[in-house]
């Protein structure tokens, strides 16, 4: 290896990027096991001594196997700005695995290993969904515009990623608004502020000061966090995993709709890669989440791995390839040693939070660059699906925490306060295919091309017709789905007939002649 690939494998950005994408990583794994613990109520043996470990391993895979192809990338292509892509594990399957399907069947039947051994099938099928799908990304990449990709990618950006970090940031304005300011100067700017201290250390440590400094962080959190200490390593769960196959088929069917929607994240997250310079091949990143998923899976981990949003953010910072590696390293040795809980205690999570919220802005901003003006338009259609699945969890999450439900509290009752809960089931469910469904109907619209605009109504309205778009649950004709499917197949109609009225007009046709 020569000395100039030698220097890609770490660089002064990569600092920064590691410490983000491994606090998102580890908040992700602490909310995993919070989950399980406190609200499915699984054994603490089995979160941490089966599942957390299997969780780091997954990461782990995915993480070498991305670094290796930066570092192919890097050398085939002569290039010394290759940044690798971030591994992760799929945040909405942690919510999905564990509401749809390990807290029902744990309910159902009391039995914490029958309820492991169905989420193990899930993810494995999961895993399969991506297998079969990386035969078919580069297609799809073609078929659908790289606006619409982008688009729904600064979507969950905004929406998922740096929202609630932004919210985070509000509760603790006294340590959070000095890292968000140095954020701006430093990456956004183009005179940083303390030049000589790499950014990503400057953030812990002011952070983490500020946090000492004003009480919001406790001796006693140490002290407690020191009891999850231990090595655990992963499990082999094959026989496990065999033997829940049977009893799993009715829980496969909210595997599909997930599986679909991480098989889009990781192909807009390929775009954007892509978009920014780095040209990685579909099929071998797909592959990779899908072998390091199912690994996971044989291994104890019932929550798949996806390629993780934010390339461009940690590339504008000059990141290359060891972030990535080291993150996924750390989550492994995090995972096996159950460190997690004592590295929050010491560094708080408001401290780290604001680079997320860097690294939304950055995505959402990679597809103003990218877009051209007459597109730009379909930006925001594709935001409204995003807007209602963030606002539907939250008022999800109020509803629960009052220990209440829409029905009970009528749906009429709030329409009248103006909230259209009904509204935001319907957008908000599915919306990472709905997003590419009205992306990609909405710029085939502008641009005048209305075949391939009928042609994703037609899909729409079949993703509707199984539910797999605008429900919360998976099935054939629902009642309150028709009139999506039918309004679809008019909106595909309309198109055709645009079709045959363009041909027939002399005027449209010198146009597109012209064009």
């Amino acid at each position: 290896m020569d000395k100039a690939l030698k220097g890609l494998l770490w660089k002064r950005g990569d600092w920064a990027a590691y410490f983000g994408l491994l606090a998102n990583n580890l908040t992700n794994l602490l909310t995993m096991a919070s989950l399980l613990l406190f609200v499915v109520g699984f054994p603490d043996d089995m979160v941490y001594g089966r599942i957390v470990p299997a969780f780091g391993l997954s990461i782990f895979l995915a993480s070498m196997a991305y670094g290796y192809f930066g570092y192919k990338l890097a050398k085939t292509s002569g290039r010394l700005d290759v940044t690798a892509l971030p591994s992760g594990p799929s945040a909405p399957s942690i919510f999905t695995v564990t509401f749809l399907v390990i807290l029902p069947v744990y309910q159902q039947t009391n039995n914490a290993q029958f309820a492991f051994q169905i989420a193990l099938v899930w993810c494995f099928f999961e895993a399969l969904i991506l297998i079969a799908g990386s035969f078919l990304g580069d297609f799809i990449r073609k078929m659908v515009p790289r606006t619409v990709l982008l688009s729904c990618l600064s979507g969950l950006g905004l929406l998922l990623l740096a929202m609630n970090p932004m919210l985070q940031s509000f509760e603790t304005p006294v340590v959070a608004f000095v890292v968000l300011i140095i954020i701006f100067i430093n990456w956004f700017g183009k005179s940083p502020i303390f030049k000589k201290i790499p950014t990503g250390f400057l953030l812990l440590a002011v952070g983490t000061a500020l946090a000492w400094i004003f009480g919001l962080q406790s001796p006693e959190a140490i002290t407690a966090a020191l009891h999850t200490l231990g090595f655990n390593p992963p499990e082999v769960h094959v026989v496990s995993l065999f033997q829940g196959i049977p009893h799993a088929l009715p829980y496969l069917a909210s595997a599909v709709p997930l599986g679909l929607a991480n098989y889009i994240f990781d192909l807009e997250n390929i775009e954007s890669a892509h978009a920014a310079g780095d040209s990685y091949n579909t099929r071998k990143v797909m592959l990779g989440n899908g072998i390091a998923s199912s690994i996971g899976a044989f291994a104890g981990n019932p929550f798949p791995v996806t390629v993780y949003i934010g390339h461009a953010g940690w590339k504008s910072i000059g990141a290359g390839i060891g972030y990535t590696v080291a993150s996924g390293l750390s989550m492994l040795i995090i995972a096996l040693f159950g460190i997690g809980a004592l590295l929050l205690a010491v560094i708080p999570v408001v401290a780290i939070v604001p680079i997320l919220v860097y690294v939304g802005v950055v995505t959402a901003n990679q597809v103003v660059r990218e877009t051209p003006k007459i597109e730009v338009p379909v930006i925001f259609i594709t935001l409204f699906p995003w807007i209602a699945n963030w606002a539907l969890s939250l008022a999800n999450n109020v509803l629960t925490a009052a220990q209440t439900t829409a029905a009970k509290v009528g749906i009429d009752t709030l329409s009248a306060k103006g909230v259209y809960y009904n509204g935001l089931v319907h957008l908000g469910n599915g919306a990472p295919l709905s997003s590419i469904m009205w992306g990609s109907i909405a710029i085939f619209a502008i641009l005048n091309r209305p075949l391939r605009a009928a042609t994703f109504a037609v899909i729409a309205a079949g993703l509707s017709l199984f539910g797999i778009i605008h429900a919360p649950t998976v099935g054939f004709a629902q009642e309150a789905l028709m009139p999506f499917v039918y309004a679809y197949l008019m909106v595909a109609a309309l198109f055709v007939y645009k079709h045959f009225a363009d041909r027939n007009d002399p005027e449209k046709q010198l146009a597109a002649s012209e064009a």
